[in-house]
């Protein structure tokens, strides 16, 4: 029970001010000309104001309330490393335990990790998490907040004003103020970079403390490359020049060597993916004679706004004179010498269509061709009966790359091409559409019919597709550093044209030019990681019936082998669900892949030694303190002891942390009892009233 006055006032409390005011000037006028009965006025005066503020007295029943006392807990990534994860579960069991022994004391625990994946923060957000921890409990029960931490945290306000109460803020470290560590920082890295220039990377070694060794040694291994090593210099940024040397992601992994007595080499390393981007893809489009299909490639290539394209019809052999004077002709001389000579190597692919030896091409272009694509260049062969006959391609220098040897027949009768069981799982073909559900079992395809097919010998190839007679129909080959590929009939067009229902020649033909550029998304060995919420996703495609497990590395450098599960058409595939935060590295044999889960988080692994430098402005501006906890392993935790204080600027010693004892409390029932009114209070104004009257009139 609790007793007090309170005014509960007949007129705004503005006005009663005024009417203050207003009777204070004429009071004073009264007394500074000493005028009689000047003091009765006033006591007459002071019991009329007292009358409108109306007093009472009020007698509360409270409930008291226990105070709050929030701990925080920091289970971010950097907490794993020297043993703090067990260290911090010792110091919350005594800190619980010690709570538990405070009389009206309410202990609330908050669980930090990483940051979330929405976030648009990244790190350690323990200050985050305690406000919404803190969402409903009221500033007056707040008797302070411990947290157990590294340091490490990355959401300190600098104004204490912002915490949204007034409490101290205490820090139990899980580390040792004498910890040490190296670590691997990114100054720069490009994203992207054009395929075939040279993309440069800046890092720099840093110590958490400077040592008497100057120099150390970075090890770049860019994948598919022999490692380099380089000595540096810590403490200086260091510049390193990479290749992008094919499309897609070129991995570049660093690691710098580790230094004696360090906390953790985790940082030690980083993996840095430069996504390859081709400029736009050069195509020469060479066409032996007209014919109903050639447009068809011609089409095709311009319809891709990423290939410039190059295209020459022979429409004049020099074996056909005709007597016309060369100055009449309004045809365009092939410009072999500059195409085949010149910049041959300045096309990403050479497609032949229906093109046979007629004295055009010397060749010594050909064996140039030859040796393009023996340096990683790409030629597609389309051919029909020229490829057969004598004056075949493959009599030529040209012949010792191609992947199929003619045996000089063609093959003339109606077939519906169709997928080998390699085709089924190529990525080039294994999923064009209509490539299943035809036939009285459903696995014929539903395409249109085809009448011609060259008759040949796969060498040193693959066979996607086959036609009449299960006969080689597609045939795809790599040679030296590049890629060939022969179609073994030129009735594709039949296919554009939507005769007999037609076919997915757009996707055919585009995705064989593609795979012949290498673009990745078309390799049939690939290896691809992804994130979704809390789960890596790994991808492999293969050609081969069995795969090995792949190695999974954690951002915490933890190895996990997982066997993936089988897809259909090569394609295999696993949901891995994770815990942590940052980057994972997935790899199978010379095949790498990252996956970034929430965000890659550098800032939690940037800095991971022990340190009180974060902290300090919650600290010093709640009157909180900092206490090092680190023990050797096996060494229990001694907690400082806790004393409750209901006031002052500095709540911490050498040996104690303090917390504010609030009295808080719940009001259940309030009675209120009237001081100045009714009989009593009127008869006293009115005696005033005539005793300052009489007073005047005498």
């Amino acid at each position: 029970m609790n007793w007090s006055i309170t005014f509960i006032p007949f007129v705004p409390w503005a006005a009663l001010w005024i009417i203050a005011g207003i009777g204070a000037v004429l009071l004073g006028l009264l007394f500074w000309r000493a005028q009689r009965g000047a003091l009765l006025r006033l006591l007459t005066f002071a019991a009329l104001l007292m009358a409108l503020a109306n007093p009472h007295l009020k007698r509360e029943d409270r409930e008291p309330l226990n105070d709050i006392v929030t701990v925080v807990v920091d289970d971010s990534q950097s907490q794993s490393l020297a043993g703090r994860t067990t260290r911090t579960a010792e110091i919350r069991k005594e800190l619980e335990e010690q709570l538990k022994g405070v009389p009206k004391l309410e202990t609330r625990i908050v669980r930090s990790g990483s940051s979330s994946e929405d976030s648009d923060q990244d790190g350690t957000m323990l200050f985050t998490d305690l406000g919404q921890a803190l969402a409903d409990v009221p500033p007056d029960r707040l008797a302070g907040v411990i947290m157990i931490t590294d340091g490490q945290v990355h959401d300190v306000p600098e104004n204490v004003n912002a915490l949204g109460f007034d409490a101290p803020v205490h820090a139990l470290l899980t580390g040792k103020d004498d910890e040490f560590d190296r670590r691997l920082e990114i100054v720069a890295a490009p994203r992207f970079g054009i395929v075939g220039s040279t993309q440069r990377i800046e890092v720099k070694v840093s110590e958490s403390k400077p040592r008497d060794e100057d120099n150390t040694t970075l090890t770049i291994t860019q994948q598919g490359k022999q490692p380099e090593k380089e000595i540096v210099r810590i403490g200086d940024t260091v510049e390193i020049p990479v290749e992008i040397d094919h499309a897609g992601p070129n991995i570049v992994e660093i690691e710098v060597d580790g230094a004696p007595g360090e906390l953790t080499e985790i940082n030690n390393r980083t993996l840095i993916p430069i996504e390859g981007v081709r400029e736009n893809l050069r195509v020469l489009l060479v066409s032996g004679e007209p014919h109903a299909g050639e447009r068809t490639w011609r089409n095709m290539l311009k319809s891709d706004a990423s290939v410039d394209l190059v295209h020459f019809t022979i429409l004049r052999p020099p074996e056909k004179q005709d007597g016309t004077p060369i100055n009449q002709l309004s045809l365009i001389a092939f410009p072999t010498r500059e195409l085949f000579q010149e910049k041959l190597d300045q096309f990403d692919l050479i497609i032949f269509d229906r093109y046979q030896r007629r004295g055009v091409l010397p060749l010594l272009y050909l064996e140039n061709v030859s040796r393009y694509v023996e340096r990683g260049g790409a030629v597609l062969v389309s051919s029909g009966d020229d490829y057969a006959s004598p004056l075949s391609l493959y009599r030529t220098p040209l012949g010792s790359i191609l992947p199929a040897a003619p045996s000089g027949r063609v093959v003339e009768k109606p077939y519906r091409p169709s997928l080998s069981e390699l085709g089924t799982k190529h990525p080039v073909t294994g999923d064009l559409a209509g490539a299943r559900g035809g036939g009285d079992d459903g696995t014929d395809p539903t395409w249109g019919r085809w009448f011609r097919v060259v008759d040949v010998s796969p060498r040193d190839a693959e066979v996607l597709m086959t036609g009449a007679d299960d006969r080689p129909l597609l045939v795809i080959g790599e040679r030296g550093k590049g890629r060939v590929g022969v179609l073994l009939s030129d009735q594709a067009w039949l296919w554009a044209r939507g005769y007999d229902g037609g076919g997915p020649y757009s996707d055919l033909l585009r995705r064989l030019a593609h795979w012949l550029m290498k673009e990745p998304e078309l390799e049939q060995e690939t290896l691809r990681a992804s994130a979704k919420g809390q789960s890596v996703i790994i991808e492999r495609r293969s050609i081969e019936d069995e795969i090995d497990p792949v190695v999974v590395t954690t951002p915490a450098g933890e190895e996990i082998t997982v066997s993936l599960d089988r897809g259909e058409r090569g394609l295999w595939r696993k949901v891995l669900p994770v815990d942590d935060h940052g980057v994972y590295r997935v790899a199978s044999g010379e095949l790498a892949s990252l996956a970034t889960v929430g965000k890659a988080n550098t800032r939690e692994f940037a800095a991971v030694t022990a340190s009180t430098e974060p902290l300090t402005p919650a600290l010093e501006g709640t009157g909180g303190g900092a206490f090092w906890m680190g023990r050797e392993e096996g060494e229990g935790a001694s907690l400082p002891r806790l004393a409750m204080i209901r006031s002052g600027h500095v709540m911490h010693g050498s040996d104690w942390m303090g917390l504010h004892k609030r009295d808080a409390y719940h009001v259940k029932g309030v009675r209120l009892f009237p001081l100045f009114t009714g009989f009593l209070a009127l008869a006293l104004l009115l005696s005033l009233l005539a005793a300052a009257w009489y007073r005047e009139g005498r």
